[in-house]
């Protein structure tokens, strides 16, 4: 710890001199520019189960910061399965999703990804749902060969959500306004500087239910579920684990070595085979409840809900494969 504060402060010394001393580029802790690296976590006959974790909130977008810079998640699951699709020996693979959801786009880009990835490669994918795989968690689960629940998961919110910030509001506590001169009626819809119209809270529900029957069509694509549990997936309600079963949104309930089990039926490998991760650092005890490719410094992993309002803090308005419970509906 004293050898990092003491890197910490001689980075500091070199930055405040800068004009005077030209410094080498230095990276103290691994960040995205850093290769994946396998790292076999148990077994030894021959195949690979590969586990990718899905953490958090699901985005296209990094983070860059002082010491280092962090992947998307999208770009790090994608890069997982491309560093897969090279590797024979990957019969596979076990996404672990603990996400209540994120952007439509991003959530649809790796829908798209893994369902690619799936019919490209004949490689099995099992999801394991963890504490939360709801909304665009579930959405990604979806392509799977199979979906394991475990017995505490909360899973659903199968629907969209439009999020966008109001300021109106306090600009007339404060006598400010803001005037745009637009080129069509519709030109600055969705602002936030001022109410919306009539006409344009229309055009917004029909977009966010043109959005929702797209994610009620993956669910009838890949799930063999009944009208009457049809019915009560679209009100978009969250679901335990037993309800999900009944509903026929997951396959099983168990924990994650049922699902590996699992995955390794499926690929007909033999039970002690390889279980494999990729990552950009090495941890001491690792195993397959590790949800991070990467050590920061210090710094420690977050859970999906701390990430969750660390992300929902910067969301830029848009839709939402989302549960997103606490805000009012206005």
């Amino acid at each position: 710890m004293k050898r990092i504060w003491l890197c910490l402060f001689l980075f500091t010394v070199v930055s405040m001199v800068g004009g005077c001393i030209i410094a080498p580029q230095v990276n103290l802790f691994k960040d995205a520019s850093d290769p994946l690296e396998e790292f076999r976590l148990s077994g030894t006959e021959k195949g690979k189960v590969l586990v990718i974790p899905v953490e958090g909130m699901i985005s296209t977008e990094g983070d860059d910061q002082m010491l280092r810079s962090k992947p998307s998640m999208v770009q790090e699951v994608v890069s997982q399965l491309d560093l897969a699709r090279s590797d024979d020996e990957v019969g596979a693979v076990l996404i672990k999703v603990n996400s209540t959801g994120g952007s439509v786009t991003a959530s649809d880009i790796l829908y798209s990804e893994i369902d690619r990835f799936r019919e490209e490669t004949g490689i099995k994918v099992v999801v394991a749902l963890m504490n939360y795989a709801a909304s665009g968690g579930y959405y990604i689960a979806l392509p799977a060969d199979h979906i394991l629940a475990h017995p505490t998961t909360v899973t659903g919110s199968v629907g969209v959500i439009y999020l966008r910030p109001t300021v109106h509001g306090l600009m007339d506590k404060l006598g400010v306004d803001v005037h745009a001169d637009t080129s069509g009626d519709y030109k600055d819809m969705g602002s936030f500087f001022r109410p919306s119209t009539e006409d344009e809270d229309l055009l917004f529900a029909s977009m966010v239910d043109s959005l929702g029957e797209r994610f009620m069509e993956k669910v009838r694509k890949h799930r063999n579920i009944s009208g009457d549990a049809e019915a009560e997936i679209r009100s978009a309600r969250i679901y335990l684990a037993d309800e999900a079963l009944a509903a026929g949104m997951v396959d099983s309930i168990g924990y994650l070595p049922d699902a590996l089990r699992e995955a390794k039926t499926l690929a007909g490998l033999h039970e002690n085979s390889k279980v494999v991760v990729y990552r950009r650092t090495r941890f001491a005890n690792d195993n397959i409840y590790n949800p991070v490719t990467m050590r920061a410094g210090s710094e420690l992993p977050v859970s999906p809900e701390t990430d969750l309002l660390r992300q929902f803090a910067r969301t830029a308005t848009g839709f939402y494969y989302l549960w997103l419970p606490g805000l009012e509906n206005n």
